[in-house]
Parts: structure tokens; C-alpha cells; sequence
């Protein structure tokens, strides 16, 4: 099923302080992947916790084309999961008996449980208590438990901020995979400008809490971006693959 999230003039702030200013986003389509990128305190992470309704925003955020409706939303915070005595496929089958994907607690769930830790390299995990891991480890837990889960909406708050090199591409070129083997309409935040060219359909640029540039990572991936709103004096260039490499050189 095709679904559109629209997110319409979103405000919001703590205490008197704004965070979000009018903030519209081009609409995130199924089987995309839209990275918002932007400096430390722009307001990413905030954007992720008004679409998902934690946060009381004013504007309008909307799927349509949903079934579930808001529902339909899973938001996956940066923090790893806390350490329990869970194991780790415990804590899978639980995000995915919980889930609006769910079948009946039957076999079903357990091979959707299994295959997911597989893809994730977490089955030889499978029986580690979630104490004993590291906060890397329990982020990709966190992520298997979003995916068994199968929302229409998967909103990503810097999924890879824990990983290694090699987790990292790893864990995003799943989540590609995923936005169009489940038809998810994914956003995801990511600090890594380079990571966001590679594995993004699309591009959003927050700055001080406004959207400063959308479009194609291609387009809003400029030198000329990086002077207005990360401040630094840095290279954008195309790889060997054919893909953006972005280095900074000093800042401003």
C-alpha cells in the first residue's frame, strides 16, 4: 500500500524557548528513505518526537493512505536500549507481539523474530541478556524490534550514532532495504553528511529550527550549505562509486 506522511506547519517549544518555527517537510513517500541532516541543536531530534506525538506541536501531521492512521508511526529514540535480563530474541518477539504487525503469538512471529536477527547479524545473540551487551549492541536490538514491527512510519533518530564503520553501512543499507521490502516511509536523522548522501532517496536541512534547504541529497549537499549552516569551509565531492564524499576543512 502507497502512503504519504505530511508534516504542515509544525511549531513547537520548551518552556517558553522555540525549538521548531513553521516547519513543513516535502512529503515522505513509501519505500523512501528522507534523512534530515543539520548542526547539533537545530531541532532534528524534536522534529522526530512532534511527528511521532510525543510532544504537544502545533500543525498538522498526517498519513495519508494510512490504515493504522497516527498509529501507524513506530519512533526509534538514539539512546540504546537499557541493559535487563531480557534476552535479545525475548526482546524481539515482545516489540513484535506488541506491534500493529502482529499475528497471533504463533509461529509466524518467532520466523519474522529469527529472520530479523539474522539480517541483523544478532542471532548469534539471540540468547545474550540485554545486560551483558554493549550500548552498540542494544542499538541494533532497537532497531530489530522497530522492523519486526512493521510500521508504516519509521521515524530513525541517528540510528548509527553508536555503531563502527562497518555496522553502520551495514545497518543502512537494511534500512533501505526495508523501506521498500515493507513499504516504510522512513526518516531518519544522521550526523554524517557522506552517509546521508550515500543511503538517502531525499534530503532535509534543519537550522535553528527551520528548514533550510529539501531536495535531493545531490542538491542541498553543498559546499555552499556548509558555509550557511554548519559554519565550515569544506569540500563536496563525488566518489569513485559515484556517490558524495563531504570533508570540512576549518571552521568559520
Amino acid at each position: 500500500m502507497e502512503l504519504t506522511l505530511r508534516v504542515e506547519g509544525l511549531s513547537f517549544g520548551y518552556r517558553g524557548r522555540p525549538v521548531l518555527h513553521d516547519v513543513t517537510l516535502p512529503e515522505v513517500r513509501t519505500s523512501q528513505v528522507t534523512a534530515v541532516v543539520g548542526p547539533n541543536a537545530a531541532g532534528k531530534s524534536t522534529l522526530l518526537r512532534c511527528i511521532a506525538g510525543l510532544h504537544r506541536a502545533r500543525g498538522t501531521v498526517r498519513i495519508d493512505g494510512s490504515v493504522a492512521g497516527r498509529s501507524g508511526i513506530f519512533y526509534l529514540p538514539q539512546e540504546p536500549l537499557p541493559a535487563s535480563s531480557l534476552t535479545v530474541f525475548e526482546a524481539v518477539l515482545l516489540a513484535r507481539r506488541l506491534g500493529p504487525g502482529a499475528g497471533a503469538g504463533g509461529p509466524d512471529d518467532v520466523t519474522e523474530v529469527a529472520d530479523t536477527l539474522v539480517r541483523l547479524r544478532l542471532d548469534d545473540l539471540a540468547t545474550t541478556p540485554l545486560g551483558n551487551m554493549s550500548g552498540g549492541q542494544r542499538q541494533l536490538v532497537a532497531l530489530a524490534q522497530a522492523v519486526v514491527r512493521r510500521p508504516e512510519v519509521l521515524l530513525l533518530d541517528e540510528p548509527v550514532s553508536n555503531l563502527d564503520l562497518r555496522n553502520q553501512l551495514r545497518v543502512l543499507t537494511l534500512v533501505r532495504e526495508l523501506a521498500a521490502e515493507q513499504s516504510t516511509a522512513v526518516l531518519v536523522t544522521v550526523h554524517d553528511l557522506t552517509l546521508a548522501a550515500r543511503f538517502a532517496d531525499e534530503a532535509i536541512v534543519l537550522c535553528d529550527g527551520a528548514v533550510h534547504a529539501s531536495g535531493t541529497p545531490d542538491e542541498v549537499i553543498t559546499a555552499q550549505m556548509l558555509r550557511e549552516v554548519y559554519r565550515v569551509e569544506g569540500d563536496v565531492r563525488r566518489g569513485e562509486d559515484g556517490t558524495l564524499t563531504v570533508a570540512a576543512h576549518r571552521s568559520l
